[in-house]
């Protein structure tokens, strides 16, 4: 494990240390859904307007935030992106300071990016007179559900006469002490699907009498697999996953439905496509095959993250600067799904990750799982790359 910075400086005003574990520790006790972060977005619209800086604060969205700060110089405009949404999950961490509300977890780190984002808006509004350019500071919404809140921000103009954007994730795959930055591809686009087979029930002793849903979905299930190992070019990176397979409620009758759910994951807009008409084929085969019928749901997640090389460099140079060269990781693509790419689509963009795994502590749970944590340390990490990158971009070109 990288020597993780001690990355509470000096100039740091006092007590910010303290508040930014307690704005973390709100954040977490109080989590709340995609499209349903009323309470949050007033705690973070509350938290900025309490920060001496002259923010200029909006709603552009019912639970999303956006802060602009005007630097005393000119120069251009950089965009900061923190996700508050939480996840469907029951918390099982043990925390002291665990979600109070049942069935609904922040089991991803959007408390910690929520609450490095203020921190950083503090310190930044403090050194408003040396700033140069605007720095727009987004607090969005509804990350986690498909279509996200990232378009319809976008749709909002927030993005308008932006120059760059950037973003970070917590992640516990990565140890504390450690950035991880990518060139180009890093998140894959996430679409789901949802197959309905319809066949005709029966009694398990005649299945000749029936049509049976179950057998005609577990030739799908086997079928599918082949769209990766056998119909795609093995230089392209491609997921396809069925994780739900539902069907029957009795050991002795064949049901006449079952529903099959899975996702696609893929980088390249052809090999999206591709993968979304083999699946088709397959189902519309094996169902004609069989004498069953179907329907074929299938949704277009977000865009694939693709990090600006440029903008990218810039911030490993400040990644660089904080941590040390040896505290700096390429790390490979995922195939996990962030709608950051949306603003991508507006701006050239740069996404990275902050080691916050600590298997010392037990923290070692990956994302969306019932215990996962972070280390608390990694967050004044975020924060000082949050304000060193912003310094460092607004500079850049002036």
């Amino acid at each position: 494990m990288a020597e993780p910075l001690n990355a509470y400086p000096e100039e740091w005003p006092d007590g910010l240390a303290e508040q930014l574990v307690a704005w973390r520790r709100h954040l977490h006790r109080h989590p709340e859904l995609s499209f349903r972060e009323t309470n949050t977005a007033a705690f973070v619209e509350a938290t900025l307007r309490s920060i001496d800086g002259g923010l200029e604060i909006s709603r552009p969205a019912p639970t999303s935030v956006v802060a602009r700060l005007i630097g005393a110089k000119p120069g251009r405009t950089l965009a900061l992106r923190a996700d508050i949404d939480a996840l469907p999950i029951q918390e099982e961490s043990g925390l002291e300071f665990a979600s109070e509300v049942s069935g609904v977890m922040h089991a991803c780190g959007h408390d910690g990016h929520t609450a490095m984002l203020l921190a950083a808006v503090r310190l930044l509004s403090s050194r408003r007179d040396r700033l140069h350019g605007e720095i727009r500071f987004i607090f969005q919404h509804a990350e986690e559900l498909p279509p996200g809140g990232a378009i319809e921000l976008v749709e909002a103009g927030v993005m308008d006469g932006v120059d760059w954007v950037f973003g970070e994730h917590l992640a516990s795959q990565l140890p504390l002490g450690q950035i991880g930055v990518v060139y180009g591809d890093m998140a894959a686009s996430p679409d789901n699907f949802t197959i309905t087979v319809k066949g005709y029930g029966g009694h398990a002793g005649f299945p000749h009498r029936a049509v049976d849903t179950i057998a005609v979905g577990a030739q799908i299930v086997a079928n599918a697999q082949h769209i990766v190992s056998r119909c795609t070019n093995p230089l392209d990176r491609l997921v396809v996953s069925i994780t739900q397979f539902t069907a029957g409620a009795s050991h002795n009758v064949i049901p006449d439905t079952a529903v099959l759910k899975g996702t696609v994951r893929s980088f390249g807009e052809q090999v999206r496509q591709d993968a979304r008409e083999q699946l088709l084929r397959i189902v519309q085969g094996i169902a004609a095959a069989h004498g069953a019928e179907f329907e074929f749901d299938y949704v277009l997640g977000y865009k694939p993250v693709v990090n600006d090389e440029a903008l990218t460099r810039i911030l490993e140079e400040a990644a660089v600067e904080l941590v040390g060269r040896d505290a700096v990781v390429r790390t490979p693509p995922g195939m996990s799904g962030e709608d950051f790419s949306a603003y991508q689509q507006k701006a050239p963009g740069t996404f990275v990750n902050i080691g916050a795994g600590n298997p010392a502590r037990g923290i070692v749970f990956p994302h969306h799982h019932p215990k996962f944590a972070f280390d608390e340390d990694a967050l004044p990490i975020g924060v000082q790359l949050f304000v060193r990158a912003a310094e460092k971009l607004l500079e850049w070109d002036t």
